[in-house]
């Protein structure tokens, strides 16, 4: 896949199909995984990621061991959680996508 099939990728496709299926997650913020390969890195697939207002979770080149989540996104959550007693499955969502509105980008 190129840069330029997968910029249209994440604009034709992706972008109209979060907008359908999960209502509001635009406005929240979107996070892609992605790995160091070239059309994920290419000038080209940086400025439609930019454009669209998607965010880019860094991933260490050549790093097997290293989980870019549990670094990234589950340190910051967990600490942020850190003494809250939440009841139930929907005190966990509800402090969740607080976490996700509110966190700096």
């Amino acid at each position: 896949m190129i840069s330029a099939t997968y910029s249209n990728l994440l604009r034709e496709n992706l972008k109209p199909a979060i907008r359908q299926k999960w209502r509001g997650l635009l406005t929240m913020g979107v996070c892609l995984l992605h790995d160091n390969a070239r059309p994920h890195t290419a000038t080209a697939t940086v400025s439609t990621i930019e454009e669209l207002r998607f965010e880019c979770i860094p991933q260490p080149p050549c790093s097997p061991d290293l989980a870019p989540l549990d670094f990234h996104v589950f340190g910051p959550l967990k600490d942020a959680l850190s003494g809250k007693q939440l009841r139930d499955d929907d005190e966990v969502r509800l402090a969740v996508h607080e976490w996700l509105r509110t966190r700096p980008k």
